[in-house]
């Protein structure tokens, strides 16, 4: 039986960050973050060694702000005209709470709108979060798309 008050705790706080990221509010996306922490978008959906392979993303501190102010400069072909974007996260589930990170993975359903075309992808995203205060930050965040061995138009944005 999973522990409901910990599934609301977490599942309030990851609609938080995908509401943080469709309203473009990068500086307080940036905080949920450890300083340690890896933001993974792998090729390869059987790939579990992300360090050592190509990835899409493999995103430290350093690279999520340099992400950032790429979204953000206008100086970026692949971000002019910024995307408007709608992220549905569903079907939430504590996988492990152990030694004070608690793992969970969703599903997302993104939908992006850029120069008059509607793209929809979809992901199963696997959230480390560790406790902080009464919230958490991100330790790790690994989104497998589901077509991630498709050609993929470029994505402009962050997932």
């Amino acid at each position: 039986m999973q522990n409901l008050e910990l599934l609301n705790q977490v599942t309030a706080f990851i609609w938080q960050e995908a509401d943080m990221l469709d309203h473009s509010e990068f500086d307080d996306w940036l905080k949920l973050y450890s300083s340690n922490a890896t933001y993974i978008i792998p090729i390869d959906p059987l790939e579990t060694d992300f360090e050592n392979t190509l990835n899409y993303a493999y995103d430290d501190h350093h690279m999520r702000q340099l992400r950032v102010k790429r979204l953000t400069s206008g100086e970026s072909i692949s971000t002019a005209p910024r995307a408007r974007t709608v992220r549905d996260l569903s079907r939430f589930r504590v996988l492990g709470d152990e030694a004070g990170v608690i793992t969970v993975r969703c599903a997302q359903n993104l939908r992006e709108f850029r120069k008059d075309v509607l793209k929809h992808y979809t992901a199963d995203i696997t959230f480390q979060l560790v406790r902080e205060g009464d919230s958490f930050k991100i330790q790790r965040k690994l989104i497998q798309l589901i077509n991630s061995t498709d050609t993929l138009a470029g994505i402009g944005y962050i997932l």
